[in-house]
């Protein structure tokens, strides 16, 4: 019996993975992240058996899970090596978070409902992920305290790149965001050239999320 269900979580991580590539996920470190890091341990309870399946999924405060494809869309636009410093925008569920830490030499992941950055960065620490961060803040502010960042993610809509992010973003980063203006909403790729002030601009697929909110969350 056990071996027939352990046969049926491996068929499932698969379906999950040949789902992914058919979305287009080619990058072969973004897929082996995604495939090491178990979606499970992020979802609620009662989504559990979700957890394989290309879908958004809710969390507390009103909030949600990114489509793995769609996580995986702006992570693989980011294009994180191994000695970046990242800044996350929006840690969620930790997940995205968990990922980002496979890939870089260190995280730093902002989250404005403290309830959930307390469960993020128990969840993180379970899975023995250690060079991942999770700080209750504001992200339209950043972390100033580990600047300057290589990437920056964005896991929720502006209308531009907020300026203290701009500040925060090192030379020669790039910053991932989704972009909303004169009635449409894309996936946008901000690089920053060797000066400071130099930041151009890239749209690059349409793509709709949250905007992003300013401020903490007065509950939760």
């Amino acid at each position: 019996m056990s071996a027939t269900l352990d046969r049926g979580g491996q068929e499932a991580r698969i379906a999950f993975l040949m789902a992914l590539r058919s979305k287009g996920l080619r990058d072969t470190r973004v897929l082996s992240a995604f495939e090491t890091v178990p979606r499970s341990r992020f979802v609620p309870q009662r989504f559990v058996d979700l957890a394989l399946t290309d879908v958004s999924l809710p969390l507390a405060c009103g909030q949600t899970t990114l489509a793995p494809s769609l996580m995986a869309e702006m992570i693989t636009a980011l294009e994180v090596k191994a000695e970046h410093r990242v800044l996350e925008i929006g840690a969620g569920s930790g997940y995205g978070t968990a990922i980002l830490a496979r890939l870089a030499g260190e995280v730093v992941s902002l989250e404005r409902y403290r309830s959930l950055a307390i469960e993020a960065d128990v969840r993180l620490r379970a899975l023995g992920v250690i060079n991942a961060q999770v700080h209750h803040a504001d992200g339209r502010l950043g972390w100033p305290d580990g600047a300057p960042y290589d990437r920056i993610l964005i896991h929720a809509a502006v209308e531009r790149l907020p300026p203290a992010l701009i500040l925060q973003l090192a030379p020669l980063g790039r910053a991932i965001a989704v972009e909303r203006g004169g009635g449409r909403s894309f996936l946008a790729r901000y690089a920053h050239g060797a000066g400071l002030d130099e930041v151009t601009r890239v749209t690059l697929a349409p793509l709709s999320l949250p905007p992003l909110m300013d401020g903490l969350a007065r509950s939760l």
